[in-house]
């Protein structure tokens, strides 16, 4: 009896080492705050930032009510190739009211959108884009807006992936995102794009706010439409929130130098700049598209998301990149619904 005892006794012992070993690999994934991002100097030094300001008694430590975070919105929370994500949605507000401006057809950048020319919207930049916002949109209510976006991002779809564009944002940027809020910060999108068109759904899709949401923006009225107070968007541009742009906006809006910030591009540049300019520990980072396969490559000569003098900047001053292909063990969410 003994010796069947001790017999059966191994490979129970082998399957309760299993199990243990199983239960200590769940527990060590529930804890890591980042786990589709790869180890690293890159996830270091974000883990690092974090415990620093936030550890009570800390010589880094920064209260809650200063732990500002911005991010850039096109190619660093989502994609932006081939060209920005609102100019698939601006070309088909252009089709829509072209018989009410014909000489959209002669005229940049509206001549692109109508032709679905995606290079030639991509040469106009985040000015273009703004300037296609502002005449689209212009005489409609905000609600009207808000409600034309939601229609469009609930059908309208990648180009190449298919999947709908709120499924293509990054999962590691929405782990981080959540995991800062979880340590006390406030995020902010600090973007070149539409305000109202990225309030539309950034609650839903990134857990940011609308009153966290600094954009580019069109003037506003107050107006009474049947003894209904609304507000009417105008196709004068009020805030181009980009380069330069960006420290403005903050300014205005937050009233407070961010301590982190991520972007991906020249665009951001002026943005890390004036995060890093202030005392205390700061941190700058920026996402180098580096990943041909499950996104795109690009950099110094992309006409969209151009990264070239703010890359040299972090390097020389040691800003944070992150390399898409090495450090991210996936690009985005799991499918819910890609369709081609």
């Amino acid at each position: 009896m003994n010796h069947h005892r001790r017999y059966f006794a191994r490979p129970v012992s082998s399957l309760w080492l299993a199990v243990l070993l199983l239960w200590a690999n769940a527990c060590l994934a529930a804890t890591d705050p980042l786990p589709s991002w790869n180890d690293g100097p890159t996830k270091q030094s974000i883990e690092s930032f974090v415990k620093k300001v936030t550890t009570q008694g800390s010589p880094d430590f920064v209260p809650p009510e200063q732990r500002i975070a911005t991010f850039d919105n096109d190619g660093t929370l989502w994609a932006e190739q081939p060209v920005y994500s609102e100019f698939f949605f601006v070309m088909d507000q252009v089709k829509a009211q072209l018989p009410q401006h014909p000489e959209w057809k002669t005229t940049e950048p509206f001549k692109s959108a109508l032709a679905g020319d995606l290079m030639g919207l991509a040469a106009s930049g985040e000015k273009g884009a703004a300037e296609l916002i502002a005449a689209t949109h212009a005489g409609m209510t905000t609600d009207e807006f808000a409600q034309r976006v939601n229609a469009w991002v609930a059908t309208a779809r990648h180009p190449k992936t298919h999947r709908v564009f709120t499924e293509m944002v990054y999962q590691p940027m929405l782990e981080l995102l959540h995991y800062l809020r979880d340590n006390g910060f406030k995020t902010y999108i600090v973007s070149g794009g539409g305000q109202d068109f990225i309030r539309a759904w950034a609650e839903a899709v990134y857990g940011v706010p609308p009153e966290q949401v600094i954009g580019s923006e069109g003037e506003l009225t107050y107006q009474s439409r049947d003894g209904h107070p609304v507000l009417i968007k105008q196709a004068k541009i009020a805030l181009v929130d980009d380069h330069g742009g960006k420290p403005v906006g903050i300014e205005r809006f937050i009233g407070r130098k961010p301590i982190l910030a991520f972007g991906n591009s020249d665009g951001d540049q002026q943005m890390l700049e004036w995060t890093m300019s202030g005392a205390g520990t700061r941190f700058a980072g920026l996402v180098h598209h580096t990943d041909d396969v499950r996104e795109f490559a690009y950099d110094r000569q992309s006409p969209v998301g151009k990264l070239d003098k703010a890359l040299d900047e972090a390097t020389a001053k040691g800003w944070a990149v992150v390399d898409m292909k090495n450090d991210w063990k996936v690009i985005f969410p799991p499918e819910k619904a890609a369709k081609k």
